[in-house]
């Protein structure tokens, strides 16, 4: 898998903000297929840092429903899978340059 399909995009929330500055953890919406050591390779090629420690979780779907004029519409959000990468003390990832 190349990196370019590991890394789908961060996620940038008040959480994950607030671990990137306390703990150096970022956290990334990644392919469901990729395993840590892809993950690592990824981030350590994307951004040119050293990364520590990856974990993983597979965050499931939620059921959603919305009204609208024709009756409540039923669905459901896609399961993705969130990375925690660690990196070196020191370093840090710029995730708003691009933005």
């Amino acid at each position: 898998m190349r990196p370019s399909e590991v890394l789908i995009k961060p996620i940038l929330t008040e959480k994950a903000n607030g671990q990137q500055e306390k703990l150096r953890r970022f956290a990334f919406k990644v392919a469901r297929k990729a395993n840590k050591l892809e993950i690592k390779k990824a981030v350590q090629d994307f951004y040119g840092v050293n990364v520590i420690d990856v974990n993983t979780s597979v965050v499931p779907g939620k059921a959603k429903s919305r009204f609208t004029k024709k009756g409540v519409v039923n669905g459901r959000k896609q399961a993705y899978k969130k990375a925690m990468v660690t990196v070196a003390e020191g370093e840090s990832i710029d995730l708003y340059s691009n933005i």
